[in-house]
């Protein structure tokens, strides 16, 4: 056992490892007043401080009875930031890291009927360890001063957490430590309040407290490490909650998950591979495919049943259904919780509903509003297609306006109700017909017909079957025609020369135009080739006189060579292809004719098949067909009543 002249000895020895504990008891008239004083005596700021409160201070009545407050306060050890290098190694799939903040040890005295115990802990992650000197710190403040000294070397050294007897206690039970607790009515939050013992009166132990929770009918929600914790250094006369009941969880309610932007408005701008921004391709239609997945539901959840702390069951509540929101052209899957597509078209939601629209409507013009459209079904314009734009569409495309300068490509029929104006740019393809109201300085492509009500002026037109032109006004004035079977207006031509018209039948207008594309290849390649044979010779020449070339010489006649090597490649490869499309031409039984009801000016070249026939005097009311080799005129022919029909006759449907 030691003496107080001893103990102070002791704590001389061990005052250069106290200092690292950076601990301070501190006091003021108020808890702010205490907190300041602690802040000061550790040099740090408040916001870094933990405290705990030793003894609570009073104002008194009139000044009598007054009490400072008195804290023991500890500077707040920070969490070390991990390297980059560190970082790098956590797994990107984890959820968190978990951080372990760091703290300091700590021992703890509590005086029961048959002695005085003591518990040391450990300090945590990179806190700081206690010694002796702090432990007899503790047990002076608690007036122990007659104790086993190597037992508490011990208890020091090896920071167990388990409270061991170190001294005798001279027990007054009339003055042990007293606590009351508190159920709520509603069952789920119980508290404690402590009266702190006098002199010779005992602690509360953790067991204690445990047998009064029971005796109050408390057996769930104990926060067990806050109580362990309360037990070592509890506050007195204050209400804690020790123990709290665990409320019901309802479950979610059912769900819809959207596969596709449900705001039809939202623009989502794609950024080119050049870094700019598309401003025409804003994205705005989300097409889908038959039997693409649109939505899927995702059914309700059962609750989590709480639970009070006298041990009795809240009863959650179960999440709500709700219906799939089936629209038009949608379906419901085998799952019986999926929404799939019937067709081919934009998916919206309209009404609270899925739909698959068939046809997409555009109120207006097509411009940058509106960006580029790409629709897998049937697009309709109720305004004007802009110069810059686009319209790709797996089913027809109606424009109640006028094209300008755009693009227009559909699988299906093309009609536009008040023409073309391509301003020599414009390009248009039907996967079937196109019927227009005129077409002007445009490019057109149709996989049957073109048909124009007014006339067709300096424009490439294209068309597998026929082109008709049947209008009031209905005249192919300037460019180049070609069909597969028939071309046919009241006027062909024009009263003035410059203005060159060209109408082509009896083949298919994609083999002439492959044709003509293998036949470029093949002049290109033979020109090139005879240029390459030219040079090469020279060399070669060269070679034979000075027996030798400079060595920029010879890799030039080896650049050639290789040149030569992949040109003869191409041109028999055009060669090949050229002899194919003719004899896929020569097996087309089309009788091809050129028409005009009214007028044939001088000037207009017209083909037939391979025949060529240069007008050169006007033609009223005639047919141009090809008999024995040779180009004959003869009476006018009608064309078929479907070409009659023109724009009048179209349906959308």
């Amino acid at each position: 056992m030691v003496d107080y002249a001893q103990l102070q000895a002791i704590i001389k020895d061990h005052l250069e490892h106290d200092r690292a504990i950076r601990s301070v008891d501190a006091s003021g008239s108020t808890l702010e007043a205490a907190v300041n004083e602690a802040a000061t005596l550790l040099d740090t700021s408040v916001r870094r401080l933990e405290y705990e409160i030793i003894e609570r201070g009073s104002s008194g009545f009139m000044g009598a009875g007054r009490k400072d407050w008195v804290i023991r306060a500890y500077e707040r050890t920070q969490v070390k930031k991990k390297k980059a290098s560190e970082e790098a190694l956590i797994d990107d799939d984890s959820e968190f890291v978990e951080v372990i903040q760091d703290k300091n040890g700590d021992a703890f005295v509590m005086c029961l009927s048959d002695g005085v115990y003591m518990k040391v802990i450990p300090p945590v992650a990179n806190g700081s360890k206690i010694y002796s000197a702090y432990a007899l710190q503790v047990l002076h403040n608690r007036g122990i001063e007659d104790f086993d000294s190597a037992m508490v070397e011990k208890i020091v050294d090896e920071a167990a957490g388990i409270y061991v007897k170190v001294a005798e206690f001279n027990h007054n039970p009339t003055h042990d430590s007293m606590a009351s607790i508190e159920v709520d009515d509603s069952e789920m939050h119980v508290y404690v309040t402590v009266i702190p013992p006098s002199e010779g009166g005992a602690d509360l132990s953790i067991d204690s407290y445990k047998s009064l929770l029971v005796q109050n009918r408390v057996y769930h929600g104990v926060k067990e490490e806050f109580l362990v914790q309360f037990s070592d250094r509890p506050s007195y006369r204050e209400k804690v909650e020790i123990a709290e009941g665990i409320k019901p969880v309802n479950g979610k309610d059912a769900y819809i998950h959207y596969y596709f932007e449900t705001d039809q408005t939202k623009v989502r701008l794609k950024e080119g591979s050049n870094g700019k921004v598309n401003f025409k391709e804003l994205n705005i239609i989300q097409n889908v495919v038959q039997n693409q997945t649109l939505a899927k539901k995702m059914p309700p959840e059962d609750g989590e049943d709480g639970k009070t702390v006298t041990g009795r069951v809240l009863p959650s509540k179960a999440g709500s259904d709700i219906p799939l929101p089936i629209g038009s052209n949608v379906h419901v899957g085998d799952d019986g919780d999926t929404i799939l597509s019937d067709i081919n078209g934009q998916v919206i939601v309209a009404g609270g509903k899925i739909n698959v629209e068939p046809v997409l409507t555009i109120e207006g013009d097509v411009n940058l509003k509106t960006g580029n459209i790409i629709f897998l079904g049937t697009v309709v314009i109720t305004g004007n297609v802009e110069d810059g734009f686009s319209i790709k569409a797996a089913g027809n495309i109606e424009v109640k306006g006028t094209v300008s300068k755009a693009e227009l490509d559909a699988e299906g029929d093309i009609v536009i109700y008040q023409g073309v104006n391509g301003k020599n740019g414009g390009k248009i393809r039907a996967g079937k017909s196109l019927l227009s109201r005129f077409i002007e300085n445009a490019h057109v492509e149709a996989g049957d017909s073109v048909i124009v009500q007014d006339g067709i002026i300096n424009s490439n037109i294209d068309a597998i079957r026929t082109i008709v032109c049947m209008g009031k006004r209905a005249s192919i004035m300037g460019g180049r025609l070609r069909a597969g079977e028939e071309i046919n207006a009241k006027v062909l031509g024009n009263s003035t020369s410059g203005t060159e018209t060209i109408c082509e039948v009896g083949f298919d207008p994609h083999s002439k135009i492959e044709m003509e594309r293998l036949q470029e290849i093949k002049f290109k390649s033979e020109e090139e080739l005879e240029n390459i044979r030219l040079d090469l010779q020279t060399l070669i020449n060269t070679k034979k006189q000075r027996k030798t070339l400079p060595e920029e010489k010879e890799a030039y006649m080896k650049e050639l060579m290789e040149r030569r090597d992949i040109l003869n490649d191409d041109l028999k490869n055009a060669i090949d292809g050229i002899e194919k499309v003719q004899e896929f031409m020569n097996q087309i039984n089309v009788r091809g004719r050129v028409s005009a009801s009214t007028k044939v000016w001088p000037g207009v070249k017209i083909w037939i098949r391979d025949v060529k026939e240069d007008v050169r005097q006007e033609y009223k009311a005639v047919t141009f067909v090809l008999e024995d080799g040779l180009i004959r005129m003869t009476k006018y022919e009608e064309p078929d009543e479907q070409a009659k029909k023109g724009l009048d006759g179209y349906s959308s449907n």
